[in-house]
């Protein structure tokens, strides 16, 4: 039970054309008479700053937000807690903890720990919990069983009967009220999927997690708006809320990709279900702390999320497909994807050909787009951990922040057209020091041979 993905030629030819698209974007208007040259900017940034008025600031002088704070239903859904750990000795122990104190009928409520070959003392750790905890149910995998986090929950499902599963990381946090909240937000709402907003636990440890923070509350705010004006909802894996028969009629979860939320995200749309976000209560989760330890994280989240248009574009742009939706999508893909590339061909021709850059105006729209979107996220009332207080500085350490994605995306782009890729475990250590866990970032990542 395994979704399939890409082959790997047909993925680096599909990366080199999405390269040599961007660049000669990037490239061509220099050979453009002066007085033309900022023309095709000019044009691109109408359409996307247009797009992302639509999407940030058009939403927020519609109706206001429904309240997160769903009234309880009558009759609770069985709900299955689903964490895939690979050596969590210092933390699965607190996660069993929380999750044991969530507030939902014992009854309707199983929490499976998927031990993914840990080696260290992970197991025995769960052996002693699932005494004090009948609702504890433990599943071993080989260290070499394949697939990752993907085949581990493919593994499971076939165990699971709840209505719904929720998918939790091993440093996860929901304050007690927070699952039935979500269970009702998603039965009341008819969604198929839900993600809860991320929050970032350890915001004030230093200005890379603190920025991180920032960038959880702006992906939370376009998301909401994407939605609102018709468009798309991704899931983020750590606190994805799914129903069990729509996942099962998926396939399961990709074991090929490097990114299984954000995959199983464009299969929900392929298929036409409705996936929804709620802000109140966050799933709270731990910030990298270092620059390498982004660098590794971001690369996947980038490969990952431009491997799913390739799979998924044909289908994405077929009748099925609202016009809101693929609009939606282009302006989300050019902005998140295109624009990074097509800002480094500039810059690059513009030295060469010692004239000046003519991207800039479309790198203020998305600039002036992911500040916006900061500011209302970080104003707006919030449960869980505080949010960075927004003044001068932090406003302009967000923004500034984000521009890592002008080296991350092009880079990664690079790397897809020209090496071979494998999957492999790289441990997330979770230290659990204090009621903040310390945590040092490795994801399963590709690496390269």
């Amino acid at each position: 039970m395994a979704a399939g993905g890409t082959a790997t030629g047909a993925r680096r030819l599909q990366a080199s054309l999405f390269l040599l698209g961007c660049c000669a974007a990037g490239g061509l208007p220099h050979a453009l008479p002066a007085s033309r040259s900022l023309w095709p900017s000019v044009a691109l940034t109408l359409l996307l700053g247009a797009y992302a008025v639509r999407t940030v600031f058009l939403p927020l002088l519609g109706r206001p937000e429904a309240s997160d704070d769903s009234q309880a239903l009558t009759s609770w859904p069985a709900v299955d807690l689903v964490v895939a750990a690979r050596d969590e000795e210092a933390v699965i122990g607190r996660l069993v903890e929380r999750l044991a104190e969530l507030s939902y009928p014992t009854e309707q409520l199983r929490l499976w720990v998927i031990d993914d070959g840990s080696e260290d003392r992970t197991p025995q750790v769960l052996e002693s919990y699932q005494g004090r905890y009948p609702q504890l149910q433990v599943l071993r995998r080989s260290r070499d069983a394949g697939g990752g986090k993907s085949g581990a929950l493919n593994a499971l499902l076939p165990q699971l009967q709840g209505r719904w599963l929720l998918v939790l990381d091993a440093d996860a946090q929901l304050q007690p009220d927070g699952l039935q909240r979500l269970v009702a937000f998603a039965e009341r709402g008819g969604w198929s999927a839900v993600q809860l907003r991320k929050a970032v636990v350890n915001a004030d440890h230093n200005w890379l997690t603190r920025a991180q923070a920032m960038e959880m509350a702006l992906d939370a705010v376009i998301q909401q708006g994407r939605l609102r004006s018709g468009g798309v909802v991704e899931l983020r894996g750590n606190g994805q809320l799914l129903q069990r028969e729509v996942v099962l009629a998926c396939d399961g979860f990709n074991e090929a990709t490097v990114t299984d939320d954000l995959d199983l995200s464009f299969r929900l749309l392929v298929q036409g279900q409705p996936v929804g976000l709620l802000w109140n209560p966050p799933i709270q989760e731990e910030a990298v702390t270092s620059l390498v330890g982004l660098w590794r994280q971001r690369q996947r989240w980038a490969e990952g999320g431009l491997q799913r248009f390739f799979d998924y574009w044909p289908q994405l742009t077929g009748a099925s497909t609202s016009g809101a939706r693929k609009l939606d999508l282009s302006g989300f893909f050019l902005l998140q994807y295109a624009l990074p590339v097509m800002a480094v061909a500039d810059l690059l021709t513009s030295l060469l050909s010692r004239t000046s850059p003519l991207m800039w105006p479309l790198s203020f729209v998305a600039f002036g787009l992911s500040g916006g979107a900061i500011l209302v996220g970080c104003l707006r009332r919030s449960e869980g951990p505080a949010l960075p207080s927004m003044h001068v500085l932090n406003l302009a350490l967000g923004i500034a922040y984000l521009g890592h994605w002008f080296v991350v995306i092009p880079y990664t782009t690079l790397r897809m057209a020209l090496l071979p890729k494998r999957l492999v475990w790289a441990k997330t250590l979770h230290v659990g020091a204090g009621d903040a866990l310390a945590s040092e970032e490795a994801d399963l990542t590709t690496q390269v041979s």
